[in-house]
């Protein structure tokens, strides 16, 4: 295992952002199949960033917006990278048990961008959502893709 506790500078927070924009790539990959079968609506995170694109930049909602879904899935999987390195830094024995204090922190995030975020920004519940489960489930598979691979990154990059 290479991740150390060493002071936070800038070449280890790059290092975070690279494994979340990596981990996000994956992520995108498996939440592709839920898309193509049910449209936008049945992957939460990216319905969110059309919603968010459309209204800060006045755009025609009618359309979907892809530059701007995956500008904003990017940058927020890259800023989930940073994250999970200053938890990891302030809660130091998640170190020894790096994938499953990934797994935890997808969990969380999954968990955080699921309850009091979806419904506020789309409008539609996550809990009685018109495709069931379906967006719910595809979620939560893509933070479980993200955050192993972001474990076995971290595991696995020297910072």
């Amino acid at each position: 295992m290479y991740f150390t506790l060493n002071h936070p500078d800038g070449y280890s927070v790059l290092l975070g952002f690279i494994g979340g924009l990596f981990s996000t790539l994956l992520m995108t990959l498996t939440e592709v199949p839920s898309w193509k079968r049910w449209g936008l609506h049945a992957v939460f995170e990216w319905h969110e960033n059309q919603v968010i694109v459309t209204k800060v930049l006045k755009l025609a909602s009618d359309k979907t917006h892809f530059t701007g879904i995956f500008v904003l899935h990017f940058l927020n999987g890259g800023l989930g990278g940073v994250g999970f390195l200053i938890a990891l830094w302030i809660f130091p024995s998640g170190i020894s048990h790096i994938l499953t204090s990934a797994l935890i922190y997808g969990l969380f995030l999954w968990i955080v961008t699921l309850i009091p975020i979806h419904k506020p920004i789309t409008g539609l519940s996550p809990w009685r959502h018109p495709l069931g489960h379906i967006p719910m489930l595809s979620s939560l598979a893509g933070h479980v893709v993200y955050a192993t691979v972001l474990g076995y990154f971290f595991m696995n990059t020297p910072f």
